[in-house]
């Protein structure tokens, strides 16, 4: 694979956007974005459609998020605490191809994600991980709405204090480990993330998309972690120019809360009651 030039630009935490990218996030106002709820959606293009007159997608048209700004950032949970209903917060516009600079700090259990080329509904995409809970990982990728893949090298566990609360993560074992890692067309060695991760700081994410069916690149805290080439990916109810014409060319960047019902593996641990997901220092550089 042909090496990737280094990102030029501020550290971790900077508040002006690097050269060649604009600001996403005022760090005052959600001024840019509007919250929509997490309405169910069909897992793949042709697959049956949710019914909305179901007591699940009249639920989950009861809430938004709570999604506010707080000392520079943005901070999401679940509205009402512990309702367990989940809710995206997406850009007014829409993108292509483009770089992508997001620094993120979630609170052990909670289940985000940053979704590309999302659909006004917001969810279907592609969605890059930042699944901060049992089994999780940070960085890779699933495919919400698109056909259910998952596409990572590596998933965690906590640590745990005598108290029984997270301190740090360690490598769980993953039953689907060496067919989700198969999707990937590159991939850091599964030890990376757990040698570059500040557990309980902020982290700095860095995310490339590229192509009609999309090349996606990520980087953590300025290491090279995971691609995914749409193009190339193989797996069951993936079908590229089906999602081609769902997507579009160019589609929202949305931020995920997720829904923890009960009939959800890990229930309330999904999204731990409280527990919030905080972002901050978005920034976007569109590519020719």
């Amino acid at each position: 694979m042909a090496a990737w030039p280094a990102l030029a630009g501020l550290p971790l935490g900077a508040a002006e956007a690097p050269a060649g990218f604009r600001s996403l996030f005022d760090g005052r106002t959600l001024a840019g974005w509007r919250a929509i709820p997490r309405v169910p959606v069909a897992d793949y293009p042709g697959a049956p459609e949710p019914d909305p007159n179901g007591e699940e997608y009249r639920l989950a048209l009861t809430s938004k998020g709570s999604w506010v700004v707080r000392d520079g950032a943005i901070v999401a949970q679940q509205d009402p605490v512990g309702s367990r209903l989940g809710a995206y917060l997406i850009t007014e516009e829409r993108f292509a191809d483009f770089e992508m600079l997001i620094d993120v700090n979630p609170q052990w259990s909670v289940d985000s994600g940053i979704y590309l080329r999302a659909t006004d509904i917001g969810g279907q995409g592609f969605q890059v991980h930042l699944d901060y809970r049992y089994r999780g990982s940070v960085a890779t990728f699933y495919g919400n709405g698109i056909g259910p893949f998952r596409a990572r090298q590596y998933a965690y566990q906590p640590k745990l204090d005598e108290n029984g609360e997270a301190i740090g993560l360690e490598p769980a074992e993953n039953p689907d480990a060496e067919a989700e890692r198969k999707l990937l067309s590159w991939a850091a060695p599964p030890d990376t993330f757990f040698k570059i991760w500040k557990f309980g700081d902020w982290n700095s994410l860095r995310i490339r998309c590229e192509g009609r069916y999309p090349r996606i690149n990520t980087w953590l805290n300025g290491t090279h972690m995971a691609e995914l080439d749409a193009a190339t990916l193989e797996t069951p109810h993936y079908d590229r120019d089906a999602v081609a014409r769902l997507l579009g060319r160019q589609g929202h960047i949305a931020l995920e809360v997720h829904n923890s019902p009960d009939e959800l593996w890990l229930g309330s641990e999904r999204w731990r009651p409280g527990k919030v997901c905080r972002y901050r220092n978005i920034f976007i550089k569109p590519l020719a």
